[in-house]
This record gives C-alpha cells, sequence and structure tokens, in this order.
C-alpha cells in the first residue's frame, strides 16, 4: 500500500514535468491528463488506507483536502490549455 501511495505522489509531478518538456499544447494536455489519473488513484489509496485503519480519519481528511486542491488545479490547467 506504502508504495502505491508513494508511486501515485511522484507520477503527478513527473507528468507535470514530463508534460511541460514536451512540443505543444496538445502533448502537454496529454501528460496532465495522466497526472490527473494519478491523483484520482492516490484517492482512491488514501481512502483504502483510512478503510483499513492505516490512516487516522484526520490525516484522512487532510490529505484527501490536498488531492481535491490538487485535483482541480490539474483540471483547471487541462481546460486553459484546450482552450487555447
Amino acid at each position: 500500500m506504502t508504495s502505491q501511495i508513494r508511486r501515485a505522489c511522484v507520477s503527478i509531478p513527473a507528468n507535470i514535468a514530463e508534460g511541460c518538456g514536451r512540443d505543444g499544447n496538445a502533448e502537454l494536455s496529454r501528460f496532465l491528463q495522466i497526472a490527473l489519473g494519478s491523483a484520482t488513484e492516490l484517492e482512491y489509496h488514501v481512502l483504502l488506507a483510512r478503510d483499513l485503519d492505516m490512516l487516522t480519519a484526520k490525516d484522512h481528511d487532510w490529505l484527501n483536502s490536498q488531492i481535491d486542491e490538487i485535483t482541480k488545479m490539474l483540471i483547471s490547467l487541462i481546460q486553459k490549455i484546450r482552450q487555447s
């Protein structure tokens, strides 16, 4: 579980960085979508960790709020790129 959470955490900024290094908005948007998928996966793993009593409700709520904020930022950025 820990390794899956770490992998999803690392995947988000790694895909953003890789997308920024690509040529054009279509490629950037594609990698931002992958980062968004990793954020969704992370949200699931954090929920599962709470359900398995590996994470307190307080820690889950804080982590989930951080993931929600990241998700909103990614969605907003993807939408802005697609509009340009």
